[in-house]
């Protein structure tokens, strides 16, 4: 017996309009449409006053603006529409915004969604942390707060949240430990985080003053690293006036490092090599910067003494060590 020109076996698939509509394309495989943004006016947007983002750098604000000047937006800010207020209100984009404005645009392509201000907080923080054009502080403020959104979780379930390891968590947090002309450096693009991250550690007044020393002569990170390594046995510097103490830093840039090796850092004995050349280099700038006709009688006498005492033990190191004794 034949089958039912009706049976379930032999129906025809039936189409809908949306079917015959689609793009059957090759390009439109793995891909689907999106709502169209709205294009809307500056003058009914505003930031979120919650937004982790607290630094604009002008320069690349002006630098975005121009671009858009001969392009456009090419990419859609996202906001949420505020009812009570009649006003829409950045989700993502507001340097985006802010640069159109610059640009003297009347609008701006959006895209709007509905979400919640826990959740928009959430997404907001997730952005500005994972982004790397932002600097080190704006990061670091990000996290904290994500943290509290977060219930106050342990720092090790927000670096799993944010998906980034938990050593560069915490260097990011680190930033906000230093003094605030080190903070405001790197706000303003002029000193990396890695270039302050050999400064923890060290007393606040050292901390200023090679910050400035990075500024002003482009020290090479090895040689910050370096530098900050013997500051730590050389706190004391902290003490001098603040005019007197990068003139000592440049002193103690090039001579040590290139008068000795540079110590290996697990041995013991090594450390004691720094600690010795580093007291010798000391007591070598004291004798270059003091006036020995400003001492009086007592003090020659007993410098006169130190310096007995300190050619015995000279005479032996360069004998141990196999230099030729100065001939007296």
């Amino acid at each position: 017996m034949s089958e039912s020109p009706l049976s379930p076996t032999t129906r025809r698939r039936r189409f809908t309009v949306d079917d015959l509509l689609a793009d059957t394309s090759p390009q439109a495989r793995g891909t689907r449409e999106l709502a169209e943004a709205r294009e809307i006016a500056l003058d009914r947007i505003e930031p979120d006053p919650d937004q982790p983002r607290r630094t604009f750098d002008p320069e690349r604000l002006e630098e975005l603006a121009a671009s858009i000047r001969q392009q456009g937006v090419l990419q859609p800010i996202a906001v949420r529409y505020d009812a009570t207020r009649d006003r829409y209100v950045i989700i993502h984009g507001e340097r985006r915004w802010r640069a159109a404005q610059l640009a003297g645009l009347p609008t701006i392509p959006a895209i709007v969604r509905q979400v919640s201000d826990e959740q928009r907080l959430i997404q907001q923080l997730m952005e500005n942390i994972l982004r790397e054009d932002l600097n080190a502080l704006d990061r670091a403020a990000a996290l904290r707060r994500l943290k509290q959104q977060l219930g106050d979780v342990p720092w090790e379930q927000v670096a799993e949240t944010v998906g980034i390891k938990r050593s560069r968590l915490f260097q990011l947090l680190a930033t906000e430990k230093l003094p605030e002309p080190v903070q405001e450096a790197i706000r303003a693009g002029r000193l990396s985080e890695k270039q302050t991250r050999p400064l923890q550690g060290l007393p606040e007044p050292l901390q200023i003053a090679v910050a400035q020393l990075i500024e002003q002569d482009g020290l090479p990170q090895a040689e910050i690293e370096r530098l900050a390594r013997t500051l730590r046995e050389r706190t004391d510097l902290a003490l001098l006036d603040p005019r007197e103490l990068l003139p000592q830093l440049r002193q103690l840039i090039r001579p040590i490092g290139s008068a000795t090796p540079r110590p290996a850092r697990s041995t013991r004995r090594s450390s004691r090599a720094v600690q010795l050349v580093t007291a010798l280099e000391r007591l070598r700038q004291l004798l270059e910067t003091t006036d020995p006709a400003t001492l009086d009688r007592a003090e020659r006498e007993v410098i006169t003494e130190a310096f007995r005492r300190l050619g015995t033990s000279l005479h032996r190191w360069r004998t141990a060590l196999g230099g030729a004794p100065e001939s007296s």
